[in-house]
């Protein structure tokens, strides 16, 4: 009910909806080359980045065509590169051979990914893209030649999901440099790329990422429509897409998972999940996800298989921590003081003897300035960061149980509240935790364990209501899958997990082949010779 309030309360009218830019007088386009730099020099509006370069093939008067491009957005390299070819052809030709322009310029050209444009909107989009227009004199199109470049940032490792042993790369801004990334893992023809321009004025590159029979064909066929849904002015980041195309607009939890690792997403595609490439974020987006892959990591499948069931058990039991461990000591302090052993309970009344406030209040202060200083740590600069981070939580806690503010006790539950929720592998699910914490402790507060129970019951109860792209959020174990339970909360070995999660994958559900249990090796040292020892 409230969903369908908020859609109609949210919706707006089909005519309020973005247009595109109208710079550029008319589509039609002429033969003369002058009349098409003309347009494109009043369509940037003479912009100090817009070069025209003109090329006569005897007369400074007697100009024979013309490249267009804004500088920024292209390789100088190349672009001195190609002046050199269209020099050299301009020389062999005359004016009156407007013809064998086209031809020559094709011919000499060193890019092979040449287009004709017939239309002006297609060419400012192709400028902005990083692509050189080349204008001729009798001809009705021009031609766009990809020399793209620019101050870009280098292949780095991620900043935000790093590992102890695995590749140190992560996506960076561009979106060719993503896809050629994920291009390396996955050496197949299978692997497609489904591009959508979305955004009226921002005309952001998207692109669409699956494996051919591997992903379920309804999967992709509902994001495709999901994407060409959209209709807005401009998507700067994949956050913008992830809003528009999520399941569940009004839940805390994250139905799509966001990462800045190629093998993250590798591995997910193999799995039969579907990813989103944005152009201008390192963050790409994977979906459909259930909750428990917010508790795995692609280490996990790089080291063996009992330490990895052993870190994702430690997760999920911090998830719990930093969910409810405020909200129990609140209760268990204010409401049921029997269930805490005596020894322990004398010495957190020894503690709060003389605390002003009730657990409650005092639990809040100290979450509110936690989050304030976490905030503050974040946006500070990054060379007085860590120690802002640091001076806040050892001054700012040791200060306030000496002025006698909050006790001992409580400092140590924060703490360790947050450590847990540092624990977590993605940053979008331990938001959700931290957001969470607040109304837990409040029904603590006011109801105590019952409180919490009652807080606890329907937020299951939504967790089971969640779907990502079909795939019931709490798979496989709401509803009960026996054949995905070999990597979830457990991970088995690489050897046992033939097939891919049935409710992912499509048609090519066999991961490997059967009988990969390891034998051992024929090469014993004790089959060696005495005499090759020797050596």
């Amino acid at each position: 009910m409230l969903t369908r309030w908020m859609k109609k309360a949210f919706a707006k009218p089909q005519e309020n909806a973005p247009q595109a830019v109208q710079n550029h007088p008319s589509e039609s386009m002429g033969i003369s080359f002058r009349d098409k730099v003309e347009a494109i020099q009043k369509a940037f509006d003479q912009s100090p980045d817009l070069v025209v370069r003109e090329f006569s093939a005897s007369s400074p008067d007697d100009s024979v065509l013309a490249i267009c491009y804004l500088e920024g957005l292209t390789d100088p390299a190349l672009i001195i590169e190609m002046m050199d070819s269209v020099l050299r052809m301009v020389d062999s030709i005359s004016s009156a051979e407007e013809q064998s322009i086209d031809a020559s310029v094709r011919r000499l050209l060193p890019s092979g990914k040449i287009q004709n444009l017939h239309t002006y909107s297609k060419v400012y989009e192709a400028m902005l893209t990083g692509h050189v227009i080349i204008c001729m004199d009798g001809v009705q199109h021009v031609l766009s030649v990809p020399v793209s470049g620019g101050a870009r940032r280098s292949v780095e490792e991620p900043t935000s999901q790093t590992v102890v042993r695995g590749p140190k790369e992560g996506f960076t801004e561009e979106l060719s440099t993503n896809m050629t990334l994920i291009r390396r893992k996955l050496r197949t023809a299978d692997l497609k790329f489904q591009m959508h321009h979305i955004g009226s004025v921002s005309q952001t590159s998207v692109a669409l990422v699956y494996i051919q029979n591997i992903a379920k064909p309804e999967v992709v066929e509902e994001a495709t429509r999901r994407l060409n849904a959209i209709c807005t002015d401009s998507i700067l980041e994949s956050g913008y897409i992830e809003e528009f195309i999520q399941d569940a607009p009004l839940t805390p939890f994250p139905t799509m998972l966001n990462t800045e690792r190629p093998d993250t997403v590798a591995g997910s595609l193999l799995d039969g999940q579907i990813a989103i490439l944005v152009d201008g974020t390192p963050f790409a987006l994977v979906a459909p996800v259930s909750f428990f892959n917010f508790f795995q990591t692609t280490e996990d499948y790089y080291q063996r298989y009992d330490i990895s069931t052993f870190l994702r058990v430690i997760r999920i039991l911090c998830f719990f921590i930093s969910l409810l461990l405020p909200s129990t000591f609140i209760a268990l302090t204010t409401f049921q003081q029997e269930m805490i052993p005596t020894t322990l309970l004398v010495t957190l009344a020894a503690q709060r003897e003389g605390v002003p406030f009730p657990a409650l209040l005092e639990a809040l202060l100290m979450e509110i300035t936690f989050e304030v200083i976490r905030e503050a740590g974040v946006r500070m600069p990054r060379a007085i960061g860590p120690a802002i981070s640091i001076v806040g939580a050892l001054v700012i806690g040791q200060a306030a149980v000496e002025a006698g503010l909050v006790s001992g006790a409580m400092v140590i539950v924060v703490s360790f509240t947050a450590i847990a929720n540092f624990v977590i592998p993605y940053f979008s699910m331990a938001t959700a935790v931290r957001l969470l914490r607040f109304p837990f402790m409040l029904l603590a507060g006011t109801l105590g364990i019952f409180g919490i129970l009652a807080g606890a019951v329907p937020l299951l109860a939504h967790l089971v209501s969640l779907r990502s792209f079909g795939i019931d959020y709490l798979m496989p174990y709401s509803p009960f899958y026996k054949s995905n339970m070999k990597d979830q909360l457990l991970r088995v070995p690489w050897w046992a997990m033939k097939t891919r999660p049935d409710e992912k994958a499509g048609a090519n559900k066999t991961r490997q082949a059967a009988h990969q249990f390891p034998s051992g090796s024929n090469n014993a040292i004790n089959s060696i010779p005495d005499s090759e020892t020797d050596e």
